[in-house]
């Protein structure tokens, strides 16, 4: 397979998106974002007490947190996308999947704005 090559400059001023279709390089925020949604729905599917799991689900014994602003959490943005009940939601693997596009275009359009 031979690639051509683009001879595109900065001052072209090319959106990277178009810059992406032209050369089918993937975008890395959508592939990281992919992997995590994928793992979430791996993650709440385990049935035993596995470590991972527990770590996702872990809360502080003392029950409060900080003054400041709370930093997020790993899931936090997977809750925001997939609603409180995310876990539920994974066990169906199909759903689970289809849904992952919204939450990857989340992030993109993040990204650009």
């Amino acid at each position: 397979m031979e690639r051509k090559m683009l001879n595109i400059k900065l001052k072209d001023r090319i959106p990277t998106i178009e810059i992406r279709k032209k050369t089918q390089v993937i975008d890395i925020v959508q592939y990281i974002q992919r992997q995590k949604w994928r793992w979430a729905g791996h993650i709440a599917r385990e049935k035993d007490n596995r470590w991972t799991k527990r770590c996702t689900e872990w809360q502080p014994r003392s029950g409060r947190r900080d003054r400041r602003r709370p930093e997020a959490r790993w899931m936090d943005d997977i809750r925001r996308a997939a609603g409180p009940q995310w876990q539920r939601k994974a066990q169906d693997r199909r759903k689970w999947k289809t849904s992952a596009e919204g939450y990857i275009l989340q992030w993109t359009d993040k990204a650009f704005k």
